[in-house]
C-alpha cells in the first residue's frame, strides 16, 4: 500500500468536501438573508447535487481511458471558489448558479481521486478506501466549524474563506502530478500490484448495491441538510449549535470509517453493508424521540457511525463489481448516488414546510431498512484471474 500517495489522496478529498460540509451550515444564514422557504434552501443542495450528477459519470468514464491527475487541482478550485462566491450572490439565481459550479468541482475530484486510491492500496482496498473516507468525513466535519464561525464573524461575505484551503491543495497535488500519473498509468498499475482483469463487469449487483446507496445517500443529506434546523428549531438551540451538531454527526462518522473498512478486509464488504443499515435503522428512530439534548446527541453519534460502516466497502464492492471500469463504478457509488442524495433534499424540505422537521425525517425511517434488505441479496464478486 502506497501510504504517501494514499494520504494525499485523502488530503484533497478533505479539502473537497469542506465545501460539501459548508454548505448545509450556510442555510440558517441563507434564509432570513434571501427569505427563503425550507424548500428553497434545501433548493441549494439541490442546484449542486444535480450538476455533480450529470457529469461525474463522464469524469470516471474519461479517467477509465486515460489517467487524468489533473482533474483533481481543477475540481477543487471549481468547488471552493464556487462555494465562496454565495456570499456574494445577488439573488437567489446566482445562488443556485455557483452552488452548481461547486458541485461540478466535487464531481471532477472524487472519481480519479477513489481510482487512484484503488490502485495504490494493493490488497488492503477497504482499508485504504476508508482512509480517503475519514478525509471526505473531516472535511464534512470542519466545513460547518468554518463557515459557520466564519459568517458570525463576517457576514455573508465571509465564504470566501473557502477559497484558501483549496487553492493551496491544489498547488500540493500539482507538485505531485509525476508521482499520481505513473501510478494511474498501466505501467504504474501493473508496478503496484494491481491486474488486469478479464472477468465479466457484474452490472445486476451494481445496480442493486448503487439502489442501496442512493438509501445511504438520501439519510446522509436528508440529515445534514435539516440537522442544524432541526437543532435550532425543534430542539432550540443556537445556530453556533446547529452547525456543531452538524460536526459531531461527521466526526462520529470517522470512527464508523476507519473500523468499517479495517473490517470489511477481514469479513467482507456485504457483512459490513449490512451492519451499518442495521444500526442505522435501530438509532434513527431513537434520536428522533429522544428526551433532551444528552441523550439526541448520543444516538446522532450512533446514526453517524452507522452510515459510515458502509462507505468503505460499498465503494470497493462497487469496484470489484466492475473492475474493468473502476473509474465508472467510483464515479456512480462515491458521487451520482451521493447526489441523488442530495437531489431528495428539496422533497424532504417541501415536507418540512407542510408538517414540520420533525415529522419530514420521520419519512426517512423506512429507508435503512430497504438498504439492508437489499445489501443481503448482494452475491460475492466474481474471483479475479491470477497472473
Amino acid at each position: 500500500m502506497k501510504h504517501k500517495l494514499i494520504g494525499l489522496l485523502a488530503a484533497g478529498h478533505f479539502i473537497t468536501d469542506i465545501n460539501q460540509g459548508a454548505l448545509p451550515a450556510m442555510l440558517p444564514f441563507l434564509i432570513p438573508a434571501y427569505s427563503l422557504s425550507y424548500a428553497a434552501a434545501a433548493g441549494i443542495v439541490f442546484a449542486a447535487n444535480i450538476a455533480s450528477t450529470l457529469i461525474q459519470p463522464l469524469f470516471g468514464h474519461f479517467a477509465d481511458r486515460m489517467s487524468k491527475p489533473w482533474l483533481m487541482p481543477l475540481g477543487l478550485i471549481l468547488a471552493g471558489c464556487g462555494l465562496a462566491l454565495v456570499g456574494l450572490s445577488s439573488g437567489y439565481g446566482m445562488i443556485l448558479l455557483v452552488a452548481a459550479v461547486s458541485g461540478i468541482g466535487i464531481a471532477a475530484y472524487h472519481p480519479e481521486g477513489a481510482r487512484l486510491v484503488n490502485f495504490a492500496a494493493g490488497e488492503k482496498k477497504a482499508t485504504a478506501m476508508s482512509i480517503f473516507g475519514v478525509g471526505g468525513i473531516l472535511g464534512f466535519a470542519v466545513g460547518p466549524l468554518v463557515i459557520t464561525g466564519a459568517l458570525l464573524a463576517w457576514g455573508l461575505k465571509g465564504t470566501l474563506i473557502l477559497v484558501a484551503p483549496v487553492c493551496l491543495m491544489a498547488l500540493i497535488i500539482t507538485a505531485h502530478f509525476k508521482e499520481l500519473s505513473a501510478l494511474g498509468s498501466a505501467a504504474g498499475r501493473k508496478k503496484a500490484g494491481v491486474v488486469s482483469d478479464k472477468s465479466q463487469d457484474e452490472w445486476g449487483p451494481f445496480v442493486r448495491l448503487n439502489v442501496a446507496a442512493v438509501c445511504r445517500a438520501i439519510l446522509f443529506y436528508g440529515l445534514n441538510t435539516f440537522i442544524p434546523l432541526y437543532w435550532i428549531h425543534v430542539l432550540n438551540q443556537s445556530k453556533a449549535a446547529g452547525g456543531t451538531a452538524l460536526t459531531i454527526l461527521a466526526t462520529s462518522g470517522v470512527i464508523g470509517t476507519l473500523a468499517g473498512g479495517r473490517l470489511s478486509d477481514r469479513l467482507g464488504q456485504r457483512k459490513m453493508i449490512v451492519l451499518g443499515f442495521a444500526v442505522v435503522s435501530l438509532c434513527l428512530p431513537a434520536f428522533l424521540w429522544a428526551k433532551g439534548m444528552a441523550m439526541a446527541t448520543l444516538f446522532l453519534i450512533l446514526v453517524g457511525m452507522g452510515l459510515s460502516f458502509s462507505y468503505s466497502p460499498t465503494l470497493v464492492l462497487g469496484q470489484r463489481y466492475l473492475p474493468n471500469r473502476v473509474g465508472v463504478a467510483s464515479g456512480f457509488t462515491l458521487g451520482v448516488t451521493i447526489s441523488i442524495g442530495g437531489m431528495a433534499a428539496p422533497v424532504l424540505g417541501r415536507i418540512a414546510d407542510s408538517v414540520g422537521i420533525w415529522r419530514a425525517l420521520v419519512f426517512l425511517l423506512i429507508l435503512p431498512i430497504v438498504a439492508a434488505g437489499i445489501a443481503l441479496t448482494l452475491p460475492a464478486p466474481a474471483r479475479r484471474p491470477k497472473r
